[in-house]
């Protein structure tokens, strides 16, 4: 295709096609920009391939380009859900200074724990962490419940007042 008769066509059909895509909805800027995209097709085509109606080719080439963009625009939107819905979603997990106090809080406990004499420090484990009753740490240490309540009431008494001091 020779230049003189793409500019021929472009005169005689660009506003037309311009007019159409601002009718299909896009802003007067994306519709200048389709119809430019489209000439540029047509040129591209002319010499390779042999078009009947270049007005309807045009037409629907700027559709088509038209379409495209309007997927492109809705994948790549950010803003498909309103702030308002954003800000009520609480999220799950403590921030930053919650983890960090827990953290400074575990290690109190495992520093205080590990001031106890060692078997108290056991019965404290068995019941504490580990969730054996009274009797079972008794049964497992073959001590009596009452003394499974002394050491766990000296070591609770113990971690207590460490997991207190600044």
């Amino acid at each position: 295709m020779s230049e003189s008769d793409l500019k021929s066509l472009f005169l005689q059909h660009a506003e037309a096609l311009q007019r159409y895509l601002r009718r299909k909805g896009s802003d007067p800027q994306l519709a200048a920009d389709l119809v430019q995209e489209s000439f540029l097709r047509l040129a591209e085509r002319y010499g390779k391939e042999h078009i009947d109606n270049t007005q309807a080719w045009l037409y629907r080439t700027a559709q088509n380009l038209l379409i495209d963009h309007v997927r492109r625009q809705r994948r790549h939107r950010t803003d498909l859900v309103p702030q308002e819905d954003l800000d009520d979603i609480v999220e799950e997990r403590p921030g930053l200074d919650e983890q960090t106090i827990a953290e400074r809080r575990t290690r109190q406990l495992h520093a205080a724990v590990a001031e106890l004499p060692p078997r108290t420090r056991e019965i404290f484990r068995l019941n504490r962490l580990e969730g054996l009753t009274y009797a079972e740490v008794a049964r497992l240490l073959d001590i009596s419940d009452s003394s499974v309540q002394k050491h766990l009431a000296k070591a609770l008494a113990h971690v207590m007042q460490r997991l207190q001091a600044p």
